[in-house]
């Protein structure tokens, strides 16, 4: 029994019937190099021999009564491997734009946490022979790093790699723990929770202290260079309250091509990343006459190292508030504020503390939280206040070498992030083997031309790439429409 850390349980709370808190990748896989073969059977029985040696994919979410502290988990002692590994299939023509609507479907469907937080769609039908596999895993059990970590458990390194380990006789304790067992604990932690609210409340002050000395430090970079406020976002139309629906988009662009652009203006990867994001957001804001003459805020998770003190738990990560001055008609003025801004976000990220979100995580009351984001979602509430963000940003570093999956290649992977009330677009990218995959993820009834939006990103790079005097692109990304094996891929 594992009980979740603060952080991990307020993904649960933060769950309402248009708000899913839930991650997805998308995976495109060749299955040409399947020794003897591809099946469906292959594949659920690689993946369930993989669970084993994972203990994230067995276990199981139980409630303390009357939610006197965070749930625990325990091993599932009905775990069924047919209910988590599914089979489907995509409709023709088998692009990109159909990979995507079945993404979005899925995606717009809440996990059974009476079950392990977890399913995997195999998907046959895509265009050359290749297929899909689109996993979703709550985020109560994953962030993004740890969510990549996995894939080195999924997947290997070798077209053959030999059998797996033989599955222990026993998996852990598969009982259920008792209720009086679970309020026991839970009465327990509590009598040290005051001690752990005072401790954090004198760090938290103290941090507060170097967050205003570093706002206080003259700035010879302009308003960009400090980073963004929590409700500074302009309004915009995807910063609305949710529906159930999700939709997806994908794009891809060439890391190389990002890699000149880094090093001809002396930023860095993530900075090149940001800008490009800002130059499709306001090629995307222009088009729909809503372009606001200040700069958009996004929100950029960071993965942490928490304190020896932190709790444990699967989620490691913070976030900074970060400025995409949209508003600026130079592409390479736009780069140099988002790097200057990054630069004063990092500043004040680290005075405030990288691991203050875990720990005062720790103190979020279950029935309190759960019952206030059930009543902001269901009184609309983000459609009657300032965003807090207009859209989040997610950078996952991915392997350069090729992954297999039963055999069968991997040649393509768009990772997903959650939407929020009012922040009703989600951007992750993963870089592997040498292409940076885009994944959109939004909420129709807020921003239904997503596709617009993946549409001008390659625009973007072109844009700045040329300002910055290189020559354009060599990577292309191939059209909606088309297949979504990456070209020069696989």
């Amino acid at each position: 029994m594992e009980q979740l850390s603060g952080l991990d349980a307020s993904f649960l709370y933060l769950e309402t019937p248009t708000l899913h808190m839930h991650v997805e990748i998308v995976t495109v896989f060749d299955p040409s190099t399947v020794p003897g073969g591809y099946s469906f059977a292959k594949m659920q029985a690689q993946i369930a021999s993989r669970t084993f040696q994972a203990p994230v994919f067995r276990r199981l979410l139980v409630e303390v009564p009357f939610r006197l502290g965070h749930p625990v988990w325990v091993d599932d002692p009905d775990f069924d491997i047919d209910y988590h590994v599914r089979r489907t299939a995509i409709p023709s023509p088998g692009g990109r734009r159909e990979l995507a609507d079945l993404a979005g479907d899925i995606a717009s469907r809440q996990l059974d946490r009476s079950k392990p937080l977890w399913e995997f769609w195999i998907a046959e039908g895509l265009e050359h022979g290749h297929i899909a596999v689109i996993a979703k895993m709550h985020h109560s059990t994953v962030d993004g790093m740890s969510g990549a970590a996995l894939l080195s458990v999924l997947f290997d390194l070798e077209l053959d790699p030999g059998p797996d380990p033989q599955p222990p006789d026993v998996v852990g304790d598969s009982r259920i723990p008792s209720s009086a067992e679970l309020l026991s604990e839970a009465l327990a932690a509590r009598v040290f929770r005051p001690f752990e609210m005072t401790r954090d409340i004198v760090r938290t002050g103290k941090h507060l202290l170097r967050v205003r000395r570093v706002r206080r430090e003259p700035d010879h970079q302009g308003p960009q260079a400090k980073a963004a406020l929590p409700l500074s976002a302009p309004k915009t139309s995807f910063n609305g309250a949710l529906t159930r629906r999700r939709q997806v988009a994908l794009a891809s662009i060439g890391l190389d091509d990002v890699k000149r652009l880094k090093n001809a203006t002396g930023t860095t990867v993530n900075d090149v990343v940001l800008a490009i994001c800002t130059g499709a957001l306001r090629q995307f804001l222009v088009d729909g006459d809503e372009l606001p003459d200040k700069p958009l805020v996004a929100v950029v998770p960071v993965s942490v190292e928490p304190g020896s003190d932190a709790p444990y738990g699967s989620n490691k990560i913070s976030s900074m508030f970060v400025q995409l001055p949209a508003n600026l008609d130079d592409p390479l003025a736009r780069l140099s504020a988002i790097r200057e801004g990054t630069k004063g976000a990092k500043e004040e990220h680290n005075a405030l503390g990288a691991d203050m979100l875990v720990n005062w995580a720790e103190h979020a009351t279950p029935n309190t939280f759960a019952a206030a984001a059930r009543l902001y979602s269901r009184m609309k509430l983000a459609d009657h206040h300032r965003p807090v963000a207009n859209l989040i940003i997610s950078n996952v570093p991915g392997p350069d070498f090729p992954l297999y999956l039963g055999g069968a290649e991997m040649v393509a992977g768009y990772p997903l992030g959650p939407v929020m009330d009012g922040i009703g677009v989600n951007i992750t990218i993963m870089s592997y083997r040498g292409v940076l995959y885009w994944g959109i993820i939004s909420c129709p009834e807020t921003m239904p031309e997503v596709w617009q939006l993946a549409a001008d990103i390659a625009p973007a790079l072109d844009e700045l790439l040329a300002a910055a005097g290189q020559a354009p692109a060599e990577f292309r990304s191939p059209a909606p429409d088309e297949s979504p094996l990456a070209p020069g891929v696989g």
